[in-house]
């Protein structure tokens, strides 16, 4: 794993993220925060130091929130014209993909998702502000039928200062759809990245930076949630607050909202069923089912850790489940043959291995995996567990890493009823040829996304966000829009 696997843009995303400590983005300067203190990011695959990010406070916040609000008043951006914010986010655009390599070498850097994911995720960046450059000129308002009297029309204004926290998991993602959905409807934003993989984040700001964009419209604030997260969250002058990460942070987000009313969004956690029928096309959904739990070492929301399998076919797919994950490639998330990198942390690779314990100890039956890999760094091999009843907590908690459950199911009603027993709702897939059975159980899924043979493919048209506890409103399509903007109707007497 110590291999220095060739990749266009990794020489440079060390070099980028070796020289000094990174700094806060306030009011379009970079600053140190104010107590001067830094912090580690480190390399998951290494254990090591990577680079040093500035480790900001409820002051650094204060100072940032002040910028976003005087930008949005003056209005530099609120009030030009629609055509010149696309233009900008299509300039955004364009840089992103001019240092896609590097971007994408950060990101396995700093995060440890393999180089197939990275370069993926990097393009679905770009392709994420082209998209809402687009909308900038289309949020409409609407005229209203009334007497010859009066007039009477809706405005869509933009909300104001947003506050912006992300994940660790797929961090240059969340930041460019976060930032894009909140410029193209004329807002500012104060966005804080995870203090476990910030890079990727950071230096997108550069670059969208160097577009011009007037200072204050885009700030970015690191350090821990604890601190940075609980001051944007709670913060006066924040109009609204969108947040990608734990139900249970998400829950607190919610909570510091009451005293000032703040708008919310919230992308929290999931436990989604994947359901293969027993009329599926097998080839494609086994792979499929192995694609979605260890994609990104299962470190997305949207994994499908349950995988609900007819009675009928149960003994054969799981053997194929099986035989494909363990055959999967762990290590250097550099070298092209890894199919998984490491987990972000050490505490995270705990928390996973946690979970095999406990899967073990409630009686399931470990078929592969189960084990880290020995060695620098935080890597789990695939882990599959057949025999697993949906009261067991390795399919009611959300693990985060590459743990499935096998589950068995006698029929439609079965799999609709088992798939929907839990506090969660982010996403569901089910597979058969059968099309009237597809619909049906699609409709009766309780989640925000479904997928229908295929399992985890995402457009940014396509609305993205949970039922029950795993949050509140959508991202992505024209309902992110909606959640960046108020009504306003005004009547008008002649």
């Amino acid at each position: 794993m110590t291999a220095d696997f060739t990749h266009p843009g990794r020489e440079t995303a060390r070099d980028w993220a070796a020289a000094g400590p990174k700094r806060n983005l306030i009011d379009g300067q970079w600053v140190e925060a104010q107590s001067g203190r830094t912090l580690e990011s480190l390399n998951p695959t290494t254990g090591k130091l990577l680079a040093r990010i500035s480790e900001a406070d409820a002051g650094d916040v204060d100072v940032a929130v002040r910028a976003a609000r005087r930008a949005f008043e003056a209005p530099t951006w609120s009030g030009i014209s629609p055509h010149l914010r696309t233009r900008m986010l299509l300039e955004m655009a364009e840089a992103i993909d001019r240092h896609a390599a590097e971007l994408a070498a950060l990101e396995t850097l700093d995060n440890g998702m393999p180089t197939w994911f990275s370069n993926a995720v990097i393009a679905m960046v770009g392709d994420t502000f082209r998209y809402y450059a687009g909308w900038c000129s289309k949020i409409f308002g609407t005229t209203t039928p009334t007497d010859a009297s009066m007039f009477i029309f809706t405005l869509r204004d933009p909300v104001g200062v947003c506050g912006q926290i992300i994940p660790w998991n797929v961090p240059s993602l969340m930041a460019a759809l976060k930032i894009a959905t909140a410029l193209a409807c004329g807002n500012t934003v104060v966005l804080k990245p995870s203090e476990l993989a910030s890079l990727s984040t950071l230096r997108m700001a550069e670059l969208i930076q160097d577009t011009d964009l007037p200072p204050g419209v885009l700030n970015v604030v690191t350090g821990y949630g604890s601190t940075v997260g609980a001051a944007i969250s709670g913060h006066p002058e924040v109009d609204k607050v969108a947040f990608t990460g734990s139900t249970v942070v998400g829950k607190q987000i919610l909570q510091a909202s009451i005293e000032t009313m703040k708008r919310v969004t919230l992308e929290l956690g999931g436990k989604s069923p994947n359901i293969i029928f027993a009329d599926a096309d097998l080839d494609k959904a086994v792979v499929a089912a192995v694609n979605g739990f260890t994609r990104n070492s299962g470190q997305v929301c949207s994994a499908g850790t349950r995988v609900f399998v007819q009675e009928g076919i149960h003994d054969e797919v799981a053997g194929r489940i099986v035989e494909i994950a363990s055959g999967q490639k762990v290590g250097d998330p550099f070298d092209p043959e890894t199919k998984l990198g490491p987990v972000i942390s050490a505490r995270q690779l705990d928390r996973v291995m946690s979970y095999v314990d406990a899967g073990n100890a409630e009686g399931a039956e470990l078929r592969t995996g189960g084990d880290r890999v020995e060695g620098p760094g935080f890597f789990v091999r695939p882990t599959v567990f057949a025999g697993v009843t949906n009261g067991m907590r390795i399919a009611r908690e959300e693990i985060f890493g590459p743990v499935v459950s096998l589950i068995p199911f006698k029929d439609e009603d079965d799999a609709i009823f088992k798939a929907n027993d839990t506090s969660y709702g982010l996403a569901a897939a089910v597979w058969s040829r059968d099309i009237s059975r597809a619909h049906k159980v699609a409709r009766a899924m309780k989640a925000g996304r479904i997928w229908v043979n295929t399992f985890g493919e995402t457009d940014p048209v396509m609305p993205f966000g949970g039922f029950k506890q795993s949050g509140l409103g959508r991202e992505f399509g024209a309902e992110s829009v909606l959640a960046y903007t108020e009504s306003k109707s005004v009547q008008v007497r002649f």
